[in-house]
């Protein structure tokens, strides 16, 4: 079974020698791997690329140890570059690497080397010691499936398709399991043996046990305000326990970090900048995410945010959470002044556009619920109320578009219908 991921295949085409190493990050086992030893790899050839002109090492391969050491891997790919002819280099998870900062400087004085490394933690872009490398980089985010790819491959009906994708989301190898039990073993066991372990193991936690806790917390509350303070009053009037604002914030931090969950910031759309804590946060795997709580808290119309999130960012777009200023007048005649939500503010470069994500909207006033904050805003950017099933886009007579949320994740298109 092939899963195309054309999206990031074109960016890598794309980026192809253009004197920057290409930096493939996202979590731990959604696909990085696969997309360049397998799908940018077999693209190499059709183009006429030879084998020996693919350098191509795992450094988490127990095998390939000794190459961790930045000068036998420099020795390695030395030794393989034969002519003059362009070489296509592949180190898979760099973090591996001593000094890999280093090495990639290196790399890029070759001038017959094109250069692609991957990352499972945003480290190694963030961090102090690669601040030189920083401006030499050229970051491709790989996100677990999307509803469109995990749906392209899927065995059975849409349908099915789908029941499975809001329980079990879209870690690639799910794909391949058959039994339920089987897909939620593994995503049970990728949770806790490869991120938690990554982390307690990277970042030397000492307290296992209330990462955890407050992992839990996180992903129950999915999609809701919260902020570290909140988080510790949380703890100790709910667990009992003391956690500091900034060992919240240090393990959120991680958590981030190791991309398990994304921070979405309040925007105010008048006044056209950010406004402070609470913030939202969103897992990058909605099936991650159930498997963390035990399959327990599976209901659509509370994953539906966090997979148009997710859908958003896979489209390449930065996502806040909108606020919005609204004047009505009460009862006695007073004008009174609101703070209205928008889920999402959706931008990339000059495009735009606000997104309500609503279930159901079965009333007048439920309806009229969903428009109000959208009909605050006064600029000329698309409007969309985004709702459950398979509605086809229509357009009310203020321009506000409603499409159903599967048409909406399999047209990738849909924001520009």
């Amino acid at each position: 079974m092939e899963i195309k991921r054309d999206v990031y295949l074109k960016k890598l085409i794309r980026k192809k020698k253009n004197g920057l190493i290409k930096v493939v990050t996202g979590v731990r086992r959604c696909g990085k791997s696969y997309l360049l030893f397998h799908l940018f790899h077999n693209y190499l050839l059709e183009e006429g690329v030879p084998e020996d002109h693919m350098i191509e090492v795992a450094l988490d391969d127990r095998r390939n140890k000794a190459l961790r050491d930045p000068d036998a891997i420099l020795r390695y790919i030395e030794e393989r570059m034969q002519d003059k002819g362009d070489y296509y280099i592949i180190l898979d998870e760099v973090q591996y690497m001593d000094e890999f900062e280093d090495v990639l400087n290196s790399l890029l004085h070759i001038p017959n080397a094109d250069v692609y490394v991957t990352g499972s933690n945003s480290k190694f872009l963030s961090s102090d010691v690669i601040t030189e490398f920083r401006g030499r980089g050229d970051e491709i985010r790989v996100y677990p499936l999307c509803f469109r790819e995990y749906a392209s491959v899927y065995p059975g009906t849409l349908d099915e398709a789908w029941d499975d994708y809001v329980v079990y989301g879209g870690m690639p190898l799910t794909l391949s399991m058959e039994a339920p039990e089987d897909k939620a073993e593994y995503l049970t066991t990728l949770f806790q043996k490869v991120y938690f372990s990554d982390i307690v193991e990277r970042h030397k936690v000492r307290n296992k046990e209330e990462l955890e806790e407050l992992v839990d917390v996180l992903a129950s509350s999915a999609g809701s305000y919260t902020s570290p303070s909140k988080l510790t009053k949380t703890f100790k009037s709910i667990k009992n326990k003391l956690l500091s604002d900034k060992t919240i914030k240090n393990y959120i931090d991680y958590l981030i970090d190791s991309f398990l969950i994304s921070k979405a910031m309040r925007f105010d759309i008048k006044g056209k900048k950010y406004i402070g804590s609470p913030a939202k946060y969103y897992f990058e795997d909605v099936g991650l995410r159930n498997a963390r709580l035990g399959f327990r808290q599976v209901e659509e119309n509370h994953l539906m945010e966090n997979i148009i999130y997710n859908e958003l960012r896979i489209r390449g777009y930065h996502v806040d959470v909108g606020v919005v200023e609204h004047y009505s007048t009460n009862r006695a005649g007073k004008r009174e002044k609101k703070q209205l939500e928008v889920d999402f503010v959706a931008t990339m470069g000059s495009e735009k556009y606000y997104i309500q994500s609503a279930f159901a909207m079965p009333t007048s006033d439920k309806i009229a619920q969903e428009r109000r904050s959208l009909l605050s805003i006064f600029d000329s950017f698309r409007k969309i109320i985004v709702v459950g099933g398979n509605q086809k886009v229509r357009r009310d007579e203020n321009g506000i578009a409603t499409i159903g949320l599967r048409n909406f994740l399999l047209d990738e298109d849909s924001l520009r219908l």
